[in-house]
């Protein structure tokens, strides 16, 4: 069989996604969240895994770099990637959500002032529903941007919402849930079919099970 490509989102996905191919016998000792190494194999050869950021995880299977990956389906909205979704990972759980200052006096029907590390996803939101918006895209802490004064609102994912609590903001909408994604190169879904089965094969076993167990 072919040799797998994995790319695998770098941050707090990547735990949960390390945990879960443990799961089905693959244990990746060199590739703990604290390592600095971005390419490892596994011991029998098969896997080859890239750890990159997030967005770039879309970018590396749409253009073949790897066959398949693990990544938010939040990233895959806001890329709008070419690639192939087969299995929802159900890790990784989280909400993207529109979120303002608790006691902040709505905006009326005039221009909002959006800040976001998803302009594409915020755009494409309030565009929906014809509300002009300014998007201020942001890299960092978003929450900081009403409290600053510099936005009316933020698009952004969170997990649990104590960060935007702790920063005086509150949820006005949830866009949409996301979870993480197995995702396929085009191409590399047919020319490793034999390969590509056989991973999608134990990774849903193992999800089933996890759910199983959850409940």
């Amino acid at each position: 069989m072919s040799q797998l490509t994995i790319a695998i989102a770098k941050g707090r996905l990547q735990f949960d996604a390390l945990e879960l191919l443990k799961r089905i016998g693959i244990n990746l000792t060199d590739a703990t969240e604290t390592s600095r190494r971005l390419s490892v194999e596994d011991q029998t050869g098969e896997y080859r895994f890239l750890f990159a950021k997030p967005g770039d995880v879309a970018v590396y299977v749409e253009h073949g770099v790897a066959d398949c990956g693990i990544v938010g389906r939040d990233v895959l909205l806001e890329t709008n990637a070419d690639v192939l979704q087969p299995l929802d990972l159900t890790i990784g759980r989280c909400r993207m959500v529109v979120a303002a200052l608790a006691a902040a006096p709505g905006n009326g029907h005039g221009m909002l002032k959006v800040a976001t590390k998803y302009p594409g996803i915020a755009t494409r939101h309030f565009g929906s529903r014809g509300q002009p918006v300014e998007i201020i895209q942001l890299s960092g802490s978003v929450e900081l941007a009403p409290v600053l004064g510099l936005a009316d609102c933020i698009v952004d994912l969170v997990e649990t919402g104590r960060t935007l609590r702790e920063n005086g903001l509150a949820v006005v909408e949830e866009i949409f849930s996301s979870t993480a994604r197995l995702i396929s190169n085009r191409a590399s879904y047919q020319l490793k079919a034999e390969s590509m089965m056989k991973l999608l094969d134990a990774v849903r076993c193992a999800v089933r099970e996890g759910v199983k167990a959850d409940d």
